[in-house]
């Protein structure tokens, strides 16, 4: 069996010799990479996250819009991929506003200790929530959400070579799934898939769908792509449900065809 222990940073799996004690041999089995990554942004190291090295335009580009660095991809100027021994960096160019903004708000977590939420003064300063509730309430057909969710789990390469993955996808009003991106984090995956959508400019309407519970984070991240629904596989937390319900997000968990809950605005899914 193979002994070695190393980083691969260019491969999101890697085939490892193992055995297999139902089979009582020793056979090959794909798993999942995970990889050290690094944001730097304007040659200042911003975080680090543990994450699928596959689609890193993408999440340097999501994580920096969800996470409020950048408003937009016309913030960004470019994005260079270093790949290094134990990890590696993304090197962010963004505009001067951006980065200074960015430096405030590291200043403001260099001068707290001992908080669990440091840097932030108030409940909505800490959770990064928007400003207003989502523009547009879109209405899809229970058809619709089912298509997708069975269409998902074809989708998911990684998935299936590793079974140590999550997805996030993008469907449109009709059910179709127009962009999925995976990750051995499900924030990172949905990071990926806000990127993807912005760089390639995809503006129809549609929902998100994730492999993962319903998180707070989750809910957060669909609110600041704009999107007006949240479709998960597993369960929501509460505090999901009120960030949702606040915002105007229908949240849909435990969505396994052909059942699923929905925890708020019910309305917005039809009945066939």
């Amino acid at each position: 069996m193979a002994q070695n222990i190393f980083i691969d940073t260019e491969h999101s799996f890697r085939t490892y010799e193992v055995l297999k004690s139902y089979a009582n041999k020793i056979e090959k089995d794909d798993i999942a990479e995970e990889v050290p990554i690094a944001f730097v942004y304007n040659g200042i190291s911003h975080a680090v996250m543990l994450a699928s090295p596959s689609d890193l335009e993408d999440f340097a580009l999501g994580f920096s819009i969800s996470e409020g660095i950048v408003e937009n991809k016309s913030d960004v100027y470019g994005i260079e991929i270093i790949h290094q021994a134990n990890g590696i960096e993304l090197q962010i160019d963004v505009a001067s506003a951006c980065f200074q903004s960015l430096k405030d708000k590291r200043r403001n977590l260099l001068g707290r200790t001992g908080c669990g939420l440091c840097g932030a003064e108030n409940l909505d300063q800490a959770l990064r929530l928007p400003e207003k509730k989502i523009d547009y309430p879109l209405t899809i057909e229970e058809s619709a959400m089912i298509k997708a969710l069975e269409a998902i789990h074809t989708s998911q390469t990684l998935q299936k070579r590793t079974g140590a993955t999550h997805a996030c996808a993008w469907a449109n009003q009709e059910g179709e799934i127009q962009i999925v991106r995976e990750d051995v984090g499900r924030h990172n995956a949905l990071d990926k898939l806000i990127g993807a959508l912005k760089s390639k400019d995809i503006t129809d309407k549609g929902f998100v769908i994730t492999t993962s519970r319903a998180s707070y984070e989750m809910v957060q991240k669909t609110l600041m792509l704009d999107a007006s629904m949240l479709i998960a596989i597993s369960a929501p937390t509460g505090l999901a449900i009120r960030s949702a319900l606040k915002y105007g997000l229908c949240l849909v968990g435990f969505a396994r065809t052909p059942q699923y809950v929905i925890y708020t605005y019910a309305e917005r899914v039809k009945k066939n």
